[in-house]
């Protein structure tokens, strides 16, 4: 049995990850500091460390104890306005904390290293729509250029160490377990506030995002592991939708009793974003399979159940 090691096995889309690898019988191996993930998203047939990556040395300790096979990076400060006010947390979350992670990479050979970048955020505005992977980058915020960074990084390890790598660039994840606080997704923000009786802010709303059902971006990961050489992917769906249509969209669920309050658009977000997943399709047979209105409905659903109750789990200790 082949043994993976997944940073942010207990957020949004590492713990789907983590259900597909088990589902697909690989030891699965999460690290986690619960910041925005959470306990109850963790599959129990994963072993789960608490630790931070910023602890160098615990998280040594967890790869000398269980020599995995693979790494996929998740972990991540995430939130593109936080990381405009605060970019030196952002760089040492995702930047610094990455290179820890590399450095652990090399020492004990791990076979293929799979990255979660971003797509939108590292284009920027002025890249042609839908946005191919050779397009040119031009980040406007830290968070963007924090991903970049590591891309960049991920080439470099390549040539000098042979360290093999496939980055992922997603487009708008959305589904089940986002986290409203911690990942700023729009569509779980919508959901969190009209579930809490709340109108919510809508900031512009003229801006188009590619929404990309999670279970699609975990089965996208699965995938990179049968990539024979190192690549950069987008993981999208090609299809442009603006907030006001998604706000009206989920406004349905509850009748459309909401009204949004309209502010202006945040610097440093982008106006547009769309990608193409021609490049993935054609290398690894990756397609989306959820339409954006089976997977609010899912998300939906999953919200009306409101998982409050989850088994307790042991921790493990590096």
């Amino acid at each position: 049995m082949e043994k993976v090691l997944i940073t942010g096995g207990a957020g949004f889309i590492g713990s789907h990850l983590v259900d597909l690898l088990i589902n697909k019988e690989f030891e699965t191996i999460i690290i986690d500091n619960l910041s925005t993930g959470k306990e109850e998203n963790i599959n129990l047939k994963a072993k789960f460390y608490k630790t931070d990556l910023s602890n160098f040395q615990e998280v040594r300790k967890i790869f000398e104890k269980e020599k995995p096979d693979f790494v996929f990076h998740l972990a991540a400060k995430i939130n593109l306005r936080e990381s405009i006010l605060n970019p030196l947390e952002n760089a040492q979350q995702n930047i610094i904390n990455t290179i820890n992670l590399l450095e652990l990479a090399k020492e004990f050979k791990i076979k293929h290293f799979i990255f979660s970048s971003t797509g939108g955020a590292i284009y920027g505005d002025k890249a042609e729509i839908p946005t191919r992977e050779n397009s040119p980058s031009s980040p406007s915020s830290p968070y963007g250029c924090s991903k970049q960074a590591i891309e960049k990084y991920l080439i470099s390890y390549n040539k000098l160490y042979q360290l093999k790598f496939t980055c992922l660039r997603y487009s708008n994840v959305y589904g089940p377990r986002q986290n409203a606080e911690g990942e700023a997704g729009v569509i779980s923000i919508f959901m969190d506030k009209l579930f809490a009786n709340k109108s919510p802010t809508i900031f512009g709303g003229i801006q188009t995002r590619d929404f990309v059902y999670v279970k699609d971006v975990a089965r996208a990961n699965l995938l990179a592991l049968q990539d024979e050489k190192s690549s950069i992917y987008n993981v999208c769906t090609g299809k442009e939708t603006d907030i006001i249509e998604i706000f009206n969209k989920i406004n349905n669920y509850f009748k459309n009793k909401f009204m949004p309050e309209y502010k202006p658009m945040i610097i440093g977000e982008q106006k547009r974003s769309c990608l193409s997943y021609e490049k993935i399709k054609d290398s690894l047979g990756w397609s989306p399979i959820t339409n954006l209105s089976e997977g609010m409905n899912n998300t939906y659903c999953w919200y009306l159940k409101n998982q409050n109750h989850a088994p307790t789990r042991h921790i493990s200790s590096p």
